[in-house]
């Protein structure tokens, strides 16, 4: 769908008469006490901001920042026992901890979910089973029978995903020959060849490059145990499947694969050496200072392996500092349970604390807003990282979403930091300043030719990577994405760039991407609430009207998906299924804040749909002044990968509680 950006508006229909038309005598009422209404949601608003505010201003670390739990599903904390197994280094206190986590997260049936009243996943539930058979759970205990019946009903190990199947093979469990090949010669490609390491997203890729040396090795451990109850039939673990057609995509690759494993029998002893060598010294290059690979832990996980596997032992330094790193990505619970982050937020939660706090009304002065951006400066990146294989002239300025992540800045964080930065009065404008400007010529250098904006690469879009049989564990690559190019024209509208051509085909983008329903695809956040919680805000900071047609499509969308409660959610079934699930989902604080967020800008404040959405948040919010959230309302992968961001609960709703109040966002400029 296509649409101007030149503010037309074309005509809206007529409202239908009510029955306060009829009389004057009956509008005068009706008004006043809407009027209370509206006054009473704004005070209750005004309580429910302030203990609001004082809640997200406790959380701040003393170094300025802001992070909270970054919560995914159990594969994290099976997959770290299951490195630990592999290595030799377990111990009965992590054992255990892990092992009280996972059996916590077990749903009834005996399956594991990927994010909260999901249905049960297959490959979760496998390595979940697996882990806590690393933890002493008898196999005929009931909660593990349950979860073996389960997964011999959806089809054994068979069906699980790749990635699943890799762990399993690394013990035994499962052949190397019956997994898609990836050999260490993919390094060699040029960057135009089809299926070079840079084709693939920059988390596909810092996994993919460890994975081509592990799958070059092999290599076998001695299994702790059998595992033939995960099997449909233990005699035959990998029943054949027929290839497709030839001249489909699929059946191609299929084909391709098989070539692989031929030249896997055959490859060149030298040849082979040489680029599983080149593949260390990318792995090593790529390492952060705290000794993480990307500020990831799937990354960081298969590198330990795969540098293990070519003779680095683990006093190594590399391995040394590796290895730590992955103990930072723990969380212990009060009970003992220990919870694996697959990523941590510290530029992401304080960027989005800082907005937050000044849209509430916190002072622009205020030591602790002033506090943070300290730290936002500091972490700014200077020197080139992946993304300059594509832009290798673009001096580099953004921030990525981690402590410790210069090679893979982000264009989203960066838009967001600049927003949070120009909302602080600093007592050193200039240094803001020129942070400022450095990230704008970053972001406008990382425009992809459609006009729109990826996360972490420029024009990352080849249809290739996602066809290979061995990238079945999720997205593998970097389009441009709604949310991210409305936060980049909502940032270039703040800093006065509105009007510029590169900016107006971002719009262009945008509006062209509207879908029927009236609601913007969210890439990295659940989903269309999210979505079009990024766009509206977006296309007002850059002068779009609110009488706009797209706008208004938005605005009706999202009354019409307005929960009955007042508030807005969407599970995460709507990446699978739009129809039944787009903007369906019990409510939560942070989806409720996106839509007030897109409706606040669109200029309904004083519409119905925003007061019970106000109401909503008032009602729901706790006596210390956070909310309550079990629900995953971020995206890591559509679908595959669904992440609970423990802060969203509160620095969003604190948003639109303050936006509702003020107005719009906080006055700006450095």
């Amino acid at each position: 769908m296509t649409a101007t950006t030149d503010g037309s508006t074309g005509a809206l229909p007529p409202r239908a008469p009510s029955a306060s038309d009829a009389t004057a005598e009956t509008t005068e009422p009706t008004d006043s006490l809407r009027t209370a209404v509206l006054d009473d949601t704004a005070e209750s608003a005004r309580r429910a901001a302030a203990r609001a505010t004082d809640y997200l201003l406790s959380l701040q670390d003393p170094a300025g920042w802001w992070k909270g739990d970054l919560e995914t599903n159990v594969t994290m904390d099976a997959e770290d026992l299951l490195l630990r197994q592999f290595l030799g280094i377990q111990d009965p206190r992590t054992t255990e901890a892990a092992g009280r986590h996972i059996r916590g997260e077990q749903r009834p049936d005996g399956t594991w979910a990927t994010f909260y009243g999901g249905p049960g996943e297959l490959s979760a539930t496998v390595e979940a089973y697996v882990a806590l058979r690393l933890a002493g759970d008898a196999p005929d205990a009931p909660h593990m029978a349950r979860a073996s019946a389960w997964i011999r009903e959806q089809g054994g190990v068979a069906a699980a995903r790749v990635f699943t199947r890799i762990w399993l093979a690394l013990f035994g469990w499962w052949k190397w020959d019956d997994l898609p090949e990836l050999p260490p010669e993919l390094l060699y490609l040029p960057k135009w060849f089809p299926l070079n390491i840079y084709d693939f997203g920059c988390w596909a890729r810092q996994t993919i490059v460890p994975l081509t040396i592990v799958s070059a090795k092999r290599p076998v451990r001695p299994a702790p145990f059998a595992l033939d109850e995960l099997h449909v039939d233990p005699r035959r673990p990998a029943p054949p499947r027929p290839l497709a057609p030839a001249t489909s995509w699929d059946g191609l690759f299929q084909r391709l694969d098989k070539a692989l494993h031929l030249y896997h029998k055959v490859a060149l002893r030298k040849l082979r050496g040489a680029a599983m060598r080149a593949a260390a010294r990318w792995i090593i290059e790529r390492q952060e200072n705290d000794g993480c690979w990307g500020g990831i832990q799937p990354p960081a996980v298969y590198s330990v392996i795969a540098l293990h596997l070519l003779g680095y032992d683990l006093d190594h330094p590399v391995l040394r500092t590796g290895l730590a790193s992955l103990d930072r990505f723990a969380v212990w619970r009060e009970d003992g349970a220990r919870m694996i982050e697959a990523c941590q937020s510290p530029v992401w939660d304080t960027c989005l604390a800082t907005i937050a706090l000044a849209d509430a009304g916190v002072p622009a002065d205020h030591p602790q807003l002033v506090k943070a951006a300290d730290w936002m400066l500091a972490e700014q990146i200077r020197r080139p990282g992946d993304w300059s294989v594509q832009r290798p002239q673009l001096p580099s300025g953004g921030w990525a979403f981690e402590f410790e992540n210069d090679n893979y800045p982000d264009i989203d964080d960066t838009a967001e930091v600049v927003l949070a930065l120009r909302r602080v009065q600093h007592p050193e404008p200039q240094r803001v300043e020129d942070a400022v400007q450095r990230a704008v010529r970053w972001n406008f250098g990382m425009q992809s030719r459609n006009g729109g904006w990826g996360a972490f690469d420029v024009d990352n879009t080849s249809p290739f990577p996602n066809r290979l049989p061995f990238c079945d564990f999720g997205e593998v690559i970097d389009p441009p994405s709604a949310d991210v190019t409305a936060h980049v024209v909502e940032m270039l509208a703040d800093v006065g760039r509105a009007h510029d051509p590169r900016t107006r085909r971002g719009i262009a983008w945008l509006l062209a991407e509207q879908e029927p329903i009236g609601a913007w695809f969210g890439r990295w956040g659940t989903n269309y609430v999210y979505g079009t919680g990024s766009v509206l805000p977006a296309l007002a900071a850059a002068g779009i009207p609110g009488s706009h047609p797209a706008v208004r499509r938005a605005v009706r969308w999202l009354e019409k998906v307005q929960n009955e409660d007042g508030g807005w959610g969407e599970d995460q079934r709507s990446y699978q299924d739009k129809e039944r699930w787009a903007g369906r989902g019990a409510s939560t604080a942070s989806q409720t804040a996106w839509a007030l967020m897109a409706l606040l800008a669109a200029g309904e404040r004083e519409s119905e749909a925003v007061r019970r959405g106000v109401r909503w948040l008032t009602g729901t919010q706790r006596e210390d002044g956070s909310w309550d959230e079990p629900y995953f309302t971020g995206t890591g992968f559509p679908w595959d990968f669904s992440i609970n961001y423990h802060l969203y609960r509160q620095v969003f709703p604190l948003t639109a509680l303050g936006r509702y109040l003020g107005g719009g966002p906080a006055a700006v400029g450095a």
